[in-house]
């Protein structure tokens, strides 16, 4: 790829303790996107990661033409990870996925007509309430889902009316909208999706909603604590938009 190529698409992926899953999706992202007619990135941050993720991806990087990465040498959370590789990306488009790969990068090719349409922010839904046709083809543990049903009701009435599925780790922004979101987002953790919805409503953007199918890797990084985190960023959100910490 050429310097001076213009990017359509910017793919970043926060990584922390990835190394054993982290090669497939991204040999995965560079086949699929190999084959479009579009230019592209795939940027990984490495948010402190403890185990060999750094090498892994560094090997990687000396044979994937388009891989990036940054590499943090302390841990900062999901949240500061995403801001930093959403305000780094290069290109008109920018799509942040988990490592996992759970959502397919194929699904990306569902988000393009709303981006013909006008949508400046478009993220992806496992939930069918959100868009006919999403739904988790491998579920998450019971107690999970639930709790994140209960969740998503508390997140929609303090936090983003009227999307459901709110967390899921493929959301979409262009490079205008990363800009003004991310620049001014605080959330370091797991709350950071709300925030940036939350955000991306207050300065204006329509968000559009693509329906997925989604795969759940019993290897998730997100505990108990995760849970009860978010909740509490949650409230910061709410706190800082009331305070006006995130300018007009």
């Amino acid at each position: 790829m050429d310097d001076q190529t213009p990017l359509r698409l910017s793919v970043v992926i926060p990584a922390y303790n990835e190394a054993e899953r982290i090669s497939t999706t991204l040999l995965s992202i560079d086949k699929y996107l190999s084959t479009q007619e579009y230019a592209y990135e795939i940027l990984v941050v490495i948010d402190g990661a403890k185990d060999n993720t750094e090498q892994v991806v560094g090997e990687l990087a000396k044979t994937v033409e388009n891989l990036r990465v940054v590499s943090n040498k302390q841990n900062h959370g999901k949240g500061f990870v995403v801001r930093q590789g959403m305000l780094e990306a290069k290109g008109t488009w920018r799509l942040f996925m988990d490592a996992d790969g759970a959502t397919p990068i194929s699904f990306v090719e569902d988000m393009w007509p709303l981006a013909d349409r006008g949508y400046k922010v478009i993220i992806s839904s496992r939930d069918s309430k959100d868009a006919p046709g999403a739904r988790q083809v491998v579920k998450q543990p019971l107690v999970k889902r639930l709790m994140g049903n209960m969740a998503n009701i508390l997140i929609q009435v303090v936090g983003v009316w009227g999307i459901w599925d709110t967390q899921n780790g493929f959301k979409m922004f262009h490079e205008e909208a990363a800009t003004r979101v991310f620049s001014v987002a605080r959330i370091d953790r797991w709350g950071f999706d709300i925030e940036a919805l939350a955000l991306a409503r207050k300065f204006g953007y329509r968000i559009g909603i693509v329906a997925v199918e989604w795969k759940n890797d019993p290897r998730s990084h997100v505990t108990l604590g995760g849970y009860i985190n978010t909740f509490v960023e949650l409230f910061k959100v709410r706190f800082n938009l009331l305070r006006g910490v995130y300018g007009s």
